[in-house]
């Protein structure tokens, strides 16, 4: 799987958000050990702290279907929405609960996951490992669950 492959299917994804408050849509792909992709979109609340990020909604699918432990590789785009469109072209990352949220999947299958943060328009990419982004984090390990 291509990285170019995994974001496109991010950027699919985002044009499913449910974004009527903030009206910037995000769309996660996972990438998974035997090439499935499982995507997600955020999907917003009126009462705001109810919402779901992308990411977490991929999780949870991918969780759903037995295979959380089986996430390799992360894309994550995102933009304001204008015109039925995602715009922007700074990157987007995983806020600090995804990437905690991440951190759950990567604990249990022992990977360090590959996340690629990409912008909604153009060919910005900027990919790191999730140890980077969430160092010394907490996790299954702690508790002693592996």
């Amino acid at each position: 799987m291509k990285r170019d492959e995994l974001i496109a299917a991010a950027r699919e994804a985002a044009r499913n958000a449910h974004a009527p408050y903030s009206r910037f849509g995000v769309g996660a792909a996972l990438l998974l050990s035997d090439g499935t992709i499982v995507t997600g979109s955020n999907f917003e609340n009126a009462s705001y702290g109810l919402s779901l990020c992308a990411e977490t909604v991929a999780l949870a699918k991918a969780s759903s279907e037995g295979r959380l432990r089986d996430v390799v590789e992360v894309a994550v785009i995102g933009g304001a929405i204008k015109g039925g469109a995602l715009t922007g072209i700074s990157t987007v990352s995983p806020c600090g609960r995804c990437r905690q949220v991440l951190n759950e999947a990567a604990q249990l299958s022992g990977r360090d996951l590959v996340i690629h943060c990409a912008a909604a328009e153009g060919a910005a990419v900027a990919t790191y490992r999730l140890s980077e982004l969430l160092p010394h984090a907490f996790g299954p390990a702690d508790l002693g669950i592996g």
